[in-house]
């Protein structure tokens, strides 16, 4: 195994961790299997771009800290604005918070809530804190990289503009924050474990994952934006409900011992942002053995939930499925997009963003009041939540339980035509429709009732949409491939070139609301365009997937 520079630079401390009885050398050939492990790991926020050859001889971890060195300068503004300490400082620190809570939920999860400890070291002659210790130290490994490629540049520009105090201050303040999230989270596990299964528990930490993928797509719209409604000479008056934004004990340190603002408010500040930390991590190391013990239920599954299968839904089956195998394979299709995790993460940020990016273009489009809004045409920037079809139509090929398509083969399918309609149709109506249904009834707020046939035609817009891209893709059948494959694919071409199918969509229904009654006869072509190209797509025999 690879000997890491991180360990031997973990050697000059044996003495110690000796000190308090921890075996160090048991403690460094753990971590050392750990650290090889953590190589074929890929992070959250690096998934899509890694390839498998990579992954094999490379820490994607590592790889990927140049994504965090881009979001530090972020907070570089708040480092080289005025001398209002607080208020600046109280920004960066919420930022850096904001990033390192979130990959520390998302992507050192699997570092906290490791029960191969119990199952493989536990039965084992070794001291159970030398184990918890190994685990302590890999989580701060990870978070000491991902802090400096966080505040490295910050760090330096704020040594040259305000001095070495700045400097020092900014360090302590840093290494407090990672201690108090460090313990935070931990705390949060040992909570939820309490109270709930491991199965409640990993939903939680898959739904972080994704907010983590959407908070980077839409964050620097808001970071931008936050700027307009800044005045940098503000002074902040103290109020009590102040002393819960924690982001603000350190912004007050610094305004502190910057410029001499020993004020008791402050004083309480400095001392919430130095003792909450050394708390919750001895909290933490008190309640270790519980957290230990309550580990043993992320082995439990959970029951397995019955399907409840009501009138309505059976009603709304025969509806819109015109067999029994393409209802079977709806069902499947929905039960697949619902429960696994890989595609859930992949699929729902790209959700997530086609409810946000209408919106964006909205407030980039129209900057007057809103008593105008509604006698605009900018209700056709819906449009926008089309462009993540063709994304969400390459990715029902995949799944992180591909090997199990053999069961394609052995199930009775006369025809492959209802296993692709069947998933097309569970894709549009279970998650396409839902995210469609919340963007109309905000639209129809901003821009009243009258933009109700439009937002028909848009849906149906959408489904044809969903067609013409799986005729143009490469035929896979659903859920029977690895995800590995995706990454290894270059898809962006593909892609574009589908989005220019919205800019059509879009066009035309523009020119359809110049003329009276337009949109009706729009609304007419669109029914006419989807019955026929629906009918048409789904006639496919096996050779034409395989070859």
């Amino acid at each position: 195994m690879q000997d890491f520079h991180t360990l031997k630079l973990l050697d000059r401390f044996e003495k110690v961790f000796s000190s308090f009885g921890v075996d160090y050398k048991i403690m460094r050939r753990i971590l050392q299997v750990k650290l090889t492990m953590d190589g074929r790991r890929v992070p959250t926020i690096f998934s899509q771009n890694a390839k498998k050859k990579d992954k094999e001889t490379n820490n994607q971890y590592i790889k990927s800290l140049w994504i965090y060195v881009l979001f530090s300068l972020f907070m570089l503004p708040f480092v080289l604005m005025g001398d209002n300490y607080l208020f600046q400082m109280s920004f960066f620190f919420g930022i850096f918070t904001f990033f390192v809570m979130t990959s520390m939920i998302a992507d050192f999860s699997s570092v906290l809530l490791d029960v191969r400890d119990r199952n493989i070291l536990f039965p084992k002659p070794v001291d159970r804190k030398t184990i918890s210790t190994a685990k302590m130290v890999h989580v701060v490994i990870y978070l000491f990289f991902l802090t400096i490629a966080l505040v490295s540049i910050p760090l330096i520009v704020g040594l040259v503009k305000n001095g070495f105090l700045f400097f020092l201050v900014l360090v302590v303040n840093i290494i407090l924050i990672d201690l108090l999230i460090v313990g935070l989270t931990a705390l949060i596990y040992l909570f939820i474990l309490r109270f709930f299964d491991g199965e409640k528990l990993k939903d939680i930490i898959n739904y972080v994952q994704i907010g983590l993928s959407l908070m980077i797509m839409i964050g620097y719209q808001l970071l931008v934006r936050s700027f307009q409604f800044m005045d940098l000479t503000v002074s902040l008056e103290p109020q009590w409900w102040q002393i819960f934004i924690f982001p603000m004990w350190y912004g007050a340190s610094m305004e502190m011992l910057m410029n001499g603002a020993f004020q008791l408010f402050y004083l309480v500040f400095l001392a919430l942002g130095i003792l909450i930390p050394l708390l919750s991590i001895w909290i933490y190391m008190k309640c270790n053995h519980v957290f230990e013990q309550n580990l043993q239920k992320l082995t439990y599954h959970g029951k397995a939930k019955e399907n409840k299968h009501s009138k309505l839904r059976s009603l709304f089956l025969r509806v819109i499925c015109h067999s029994n195998e393409e209802k079977a394979f709806f069902r499947f299709a929905s039960s697949m997009m619902k429960n696994e995790r890989d595609f859930k993460l992949k699929v729902y940020p790209s959700l997530g963003f086609s409810i946000v990016i209408p919106f964006i273009f909205i407030m980039n489009g129209f900057d007057t009041n809103l008593d105008h809004l509604s006698t605009s045409k900018l209700y056709l920037t819906i449009y926008f939540s089309l462009i993540i079809i063709p994304t969400i139509m390459i990715l029902l090929k995949f799944s992180g339980k591909y090997k199990g398509a053999w069961i394609y083969r052995v199930a009775p399918i006369q025809q492959l035509k209802p296993i692709f309609s069947g998933t097309i149709k569970a894709f549009i109506f279970k998650l396409y429709l839902p995210v469609y249904l919340v963007l109309s009834a905000v639209f129809i707020v901003l821009f009243g009732v009258g933009v109700l046939p439009d937002l028909v035609v848009v849906f149906l817009n959408a489904c044809t949409y969903a067609v013409i891209c799986f005729m143009i893709l490469k035929k896979s059948i659903p859920f029977s491939e690895s995800f590995d494959q995706y990454n290894q694919n270059s898809n962006g071409a593909i892609v574009f070139g589908l989005m220019l199918f919205v800019g059509l969509f879009a066009g035309l229904h523009f020119v359809s609301t110049l003329f009276s009654y337009g949109i009706y006869l729009y609304f007419v072509i669109t029914i006419i365009c989807l019955a026929t190209i629906w009918k048409l797509a789904f006639n496919i025999t096996w050779e034409k997937i395989i070859g």
